[in-house]
């Protein structure tokens, strides 16, 4: 029989120090070529840019090092070198007007404020499962942050998305924050009801449909992602919320007929909201049809300008002119990387994600406890759908989203929560990737039995009166009416230690310890005899062997 196979990760802290150096030195890179490029030498001040830069990844490696020691080596370097890119483009498009903006030092702000954001979040949290108590709450908390742009007053329409907020001169987007609270409710609720929603139902062309009790759920996030379709006019935002449930539901249950029923209603629902209300309309020509209306398509229009002006290769970084496109610094900044990386750039950057969101499924699959199994899973799913929403925006393979490209796009909101869906991927892949806790010291000295033979003890009934022949075996146990015990071992010498002078005073399964001489027997003190008034036989229990 083969033994279990415990699998024991290390620590690779040196190998997540020497990828993270390997991003900054990319994204340092790229923020000297701009200048290069434009200027034909670099500027003044590169060394403190640099060296903050590198102090900030620093920090967040110690951060990981100290308080995270098994975690994933792989997530925070492509963060970094994630983060470091979209620093260099919007630097880069800062100096394409006149006069220069300063947009690439407010973000190197924020990274400042997303890592501390980091930091403190695995400070407070440090085991995730504490997140798994109040799901209800967490999951009403989701959904008012995810309506919070409707409200009057407060909610602020841009780019045809009314998906934002604004607070004074500050705006930001709520759903930033409801993904990861959503992401939490979900992962809480099915990890609990699971069993429940994976019984099956009736059958229809060979796929088992969920129970008709059991589409509530379901139905609530249904109509949700059809209030944020119709009314904030974002099919980015409906997709993220609605996907993220339906592939939990998927991995909590094993049952296709969920992604199936979901796909299902959230078509139905947007070709719905397309015959009823115009302004999805609009948004759906401009996916379809963009030169219909070169004015209200023509941001659009000037990504796909600016794509096809890289071809496959690119124009060069620093070479091209992606500040032609309106709001190139977050929208459309993969519009602005396919122009001067081309579209072998662009599949880098995508690449890029695709390791991190297969990190995060790793971290899923290595998890042990459900709620951590499906909350790593939500995160990862998080990440994808973004990505597939903005870029299959930007390239016209989806309608255009308000969605920001995630540790690339300008804005401090869509950074600080990425930068904590990152603390929390972490959090959860070390707790699933460090070994197991050590037994306690003063839980008595553990002996392996695994080299002990197996001995067969011949059991004889009580009602016998006269002990067998000890020649029969090698150690026979014979217990006579009076409850006398008498062992015979090797030649026949018997040692006799009389366990109680009346049988029905001793208690039934109590266990007593057979007394043999030092020299009776080489293998040390007899093993327990228990002695069962209820039964006929008297098994004598040995380690390592049978009853």
């Amino acid at each position: 029989m083969s033994a279990e196979v415990t699998v024991v990760y290390r620590k690779r802290r040196n190998v997540e120090l020497v990828m993270v150096a390997f991003a900054q030195i990319l994204g340092i890179s790229a923020y000297l070529l701009t200048h290069m490029f434009r200027d034909a030498e670099v500027p003044a001040e590169w060394p403190w840019v640099a060296g903050i830069w590198v102090a900030l990844g620093l920090a967040a490696h110690l951060v990981v090092r100290f308080l995270m020691p098994y975690a994933d080596p792989l997530i925070l370097p492509i963060v970094l070198l994630l983060n470091g890119l979209g620093l260099a483009m919007i630097h880069r498009l800062d100096l394409a007007v006149v006069p220069a903006q300063s947009d690439a030092n407010a973000q190197l702000l924020w990274t400042f404020v997303a890592i501390v954001g980091f930091a403190i979040s695995v400070v407070l949290i440090r085991d995730p499962r504490r997140l798994d108590r109040f799901p209800y709450l967490m999951f009403l908390a989701g959904m008012a942050l995810l309506l919070l742009p409707l409200v009057p007053g407060l909610g602020e329409e841009k780019f045809g998305a009314r998906i934002w907020i604004t607070i004074g001169t500050y705006s930001f987007q709520p759903a930033e924050v409801a993904k990861i609270v959503l992401a939490i409710a979900f992962a809480s609720y099915l990890a609990a009801h699971r069993e429940v929603l994976a019984e099956a139902g009736r059958r229809f062309l060979g796929i088992e449909l969920p129970r008709p009790r059991d589409l509530f759920p379901i139905g609530v996030m249904w109509g949700l992602s059809l209030v944020v379709l119709v009314a904030q006019s974002d099919l980015g935002t409906s997709l993220l919320f609605f996907g993220l449930f339906v592939m939990l539901l998927y991995m909590a249950t094993e049952k296709p007929a969920w992604p199936i029923v979901g796909t299902l209603l959230f078509v139905g629902g947007a070709l719905a909201a397309y015959q009823l209300f115009g302004h999805v309309r609009v948004r759906v020509s401009g996916w379809l049809d963009p030169f219909s209306d070169f004015e209200r398509n023509y941001q659009i229009i000037q990504g796909q300008f600016g794509l096809a002006w890289g071809g496959l290769t690119g124009r060069g970084w620093g070479l091209g002119t992606p500040s032609l496109t309106p709001v190139a610094k977050s929208d459309f900044i993969a519009a602005a990387f396919g122009e001067e990386l081309g579209v072998v750039g662009l599949m880098a950057i995508i690449v890029l994600y695709a390791v991190l969101v297969a990190r995060g499924l790793r971290t899923a699959l290595a998890a042990s406890e459900p709620f951590m199994k499906l909350l790593a899973a939500g995160l990862a799913f998080v990440v994808a759908l973004q990505v597939f929403a903005i870029i299959g925006g930007v390239t016209r393979l989806l309608p255009l989203t308000g969605l920001t490209t995630p540790f690339m796009s300008q804005g401090g909101s869509s950074l600080l929560a990425n930068w904590v869906v990152v603390a929390l991927m972490l959090m959860i892949s070390h707790h699933a990737r460090k070994p197991a806790t050590a037994p306690a010291a003063d839980a008595g000295e553990v002996v392996s039995l695994a080299s002990d033979a197996t001995q067969q003890i011949k059991i004889v009934p009580r009602s016998e009166s006269t002990p067998p022949d000890p020649a029969d075996s090698q150690e026979t146990t014979y217990i006579g009416d009076d409850g006398a015990a008498t062992q015979y071992i090797g030649d026949g010498a018997p040692t006799q230690y009389i366990a109680t002078s009346d049988p029905a005073a001793r208690p039934a399964g109590e266990t007593t310890t057979i007394r043999r001489p030092p020299d009776s027997s080489p293998s040390g003190p007899a093993t327990p005899i228990r002695k069962d008034e209820d039964d006929d036989t008297r098994p004598v229990i040995r380690p390592g062997g049978d009853r």
